[in-house]
């Protein structure tokens, strides 16, 4: 296993551990640049979400990913734990469903087309 693999395992064990919500890992390889993998949770309040994304960002931190950050800190509904090639979205399920990530990601983005 490589070490982006490896450490989503750990994220989602302890997301799993501290009580998260629906979690869903999305492999992004083949889909985008921007990671290389999504792992979405559903948090049963502000309280819980805050904690789980503090939690996340101490594994992050504790994997040698010093870069690691919190985005959304003032928001009670959602936040982002950025850990550069594995990004953690961690919701309140009202937010989520709004969003519907894993739908948006759910299927191969189409390469684009040639216009002729």
């Amino acid at each position: 296993m490589d070490k982006n693999s490896d450490l989503k395992q750990i994220i989602i064990q302890t997301l799993d551990n501290n009580k998260a919500q629906d979690i869903v890992s999305i492999d992004l390889k083949d889909k985008s640049s921007m990671a290389d993998y999504m792992i979405i949770a559903s948090g049963t309040s502000s309280r819980h979400i805050q904690s789980l994304s503090e939690q996340i960002l101490e594994k992050f931190k504790d994997s040698g990913l010093k870069d690691s950050k919190i985005e959304g800190k003032d928001s009670n509904e959602w936040k982002l734990v950025d850990g550069i090639d594995l990004i953690v979205h961690i919701f309140h399920p009202e937010k989520r469903k709004f969003y519907e990530l894993e739908k948006m990601w759910a299927e191969l983005i189409p390469k684009e087309k040639l216009i002729i």
